[in-house]
This record gives C-alpha cells, structure tokens and sequence, in this order.
C-alpha cells in the first residue's frame, strides 16, 4: 500500500512541476530583453599596490517592460556599454571573486543604466540587470 502510494505521490509531483513553468502571467510576458553583444572584456587591477591585471568578461542583459523600448536601450547601448566598463574596470578583486561582490556589481551596473537612461530619455525603462555570464582571470 506504502510504495503505491509513493508512486502516486511521485507522478503527481512531476505532473505538477511540468505544468507549472507554463502558467506564467501575462504581465511577465510582455517583458524584453535586450543583449550587450559582443561580451563586455575589461581589465581590473588586481590589488591596490600591485600593478598586475586581471580581466573580467560578463554577458549582460536588460530587462524593459516591452518590445516598444527595445530600440531605445539599442540607440543608446553604446552610453550603457560604457558605463559598465566604467563600473568593472574600478572593482577590486576581492569584489569579482565573491558572490556577493557580484552581487553588488550587478546592482551597480543596474543603478548606473537606470540614471542613464532616465537622464536621457526621462522614462524609467530599465527593470532589471541580469549577467548571464561572468568570467575572470
């Protein structure tokens, strides 16, 4: 009786969990991302006194709330590039190690590309920063 009803327990999970990521809501639909390509590759200074570099190279996304906004973060993608490549190259390496320094970065990355964008466009069109890859050396 036990196993049996373990195995119903099971079937019912997996049916469930099968069905869940595709009840997503409509409002989470109408959100675009837009891609930074190529990958954004800078160099950092690896501790303070010494003058030997790392270098980091990050994939970065932005989330807008529609397809509509899309062209705007691409008329200014060269602006936004930029500024990341500011916000990297300044970082300590204890800080690009960590999960939580990159934790800290992306938000940095994110506050930055909100100002600028808000500054020159005066909307607020950028919701979220996502890395979608982050490698160093």
């Amino acid at each position: 009786m036990i196993p049996r009803l373990l195995k119903l327990l099971l079937i019912m999970s997996i049916a469930v969990a099968t069905v869940l990521p595709f009840t997503a809501s409509s409002q989470d639909a109408q959100h675009a991302y837009f891609g930074f390509e190529p990958d954004i590759t800078t160099n950092y200074l690896k501790s303070p006194g010494d003058s030997s570099l790392g270098y980091i190279r990050v994939a970065i996304e932005v989330r807008v709330p529609s397809t509509q906004e899309l062209s705007m973060i691409e008329y200014h993608a060269p602006l936004l590039r930029n500024a990341f490549i500011q916000v990297l190259s300044t970082e300590t390496e204890a800080r690009i190690r960590s999960l939580t320094g990159r934790e800290e970065i992306r938000l940095a990355c994110l506050e930055v590309a909100q100002e600028l964008i808000r500054r020159e466009t005066g909307e607020d069109i950028i919701r979220d920063l996502i890395f979608t890859k982050y490698i160093y050396q």
